[in-house]
């Protein structure tokens, strides 16, 4: 098997889902990425925000982010995954490849990781 790259994707949720259906989007994304062989470090909640412009006639979504380490065949699913989510208006992957961007990862990771205990 091979090593497991470094990733962290971050999501839009729509704004007009209830608490509840925000959590269970969350939840869902977090399963399919350890469904498609990843390992989650931490998340990061960045909660409502406004966006930078609109998107499908909404102002604002919630941001979530996934630090995780992850396979690229697991990633085109995922992916697949995203795009076929109506709740999910935008979204991003970043690989992290070399010792530095590595190093900038597992610090991100870290403080996210702190930040939500």
């Amino acid at each position: 098997m091979s090593k497991l790259k470094h990733y962290e994707t971050m999501f839009i949720l729509k704004p007009t889902l209830t608490d509840e259906e925000t959590v269970a989007q969350i939840e869902n994304v977090k399963a399919l990425i350890e469904k498609n062989g990843g390992e989650i470090a931490s998340c990061l909640d960045m909660g409502s925000r406004e966006l930078a412009y609109e998107i499908e006639k909404n102002k604002r979504g919630y941001y979530f982010v996934v630090y995780f380490k992850g396979n690229p065949a697991g990633i085109a699913e995922i992916e697949r995954n995203y795009r076929i989510n109506e709740n999910l208006i935008r979204f991003i992957f970043i690989k992290y490849e070399n010792k530095k961007e590595i190093a900038v990862w597992t610090k991100m990771s870290d403080e996210a990781a702190k930040k939500a205990n």
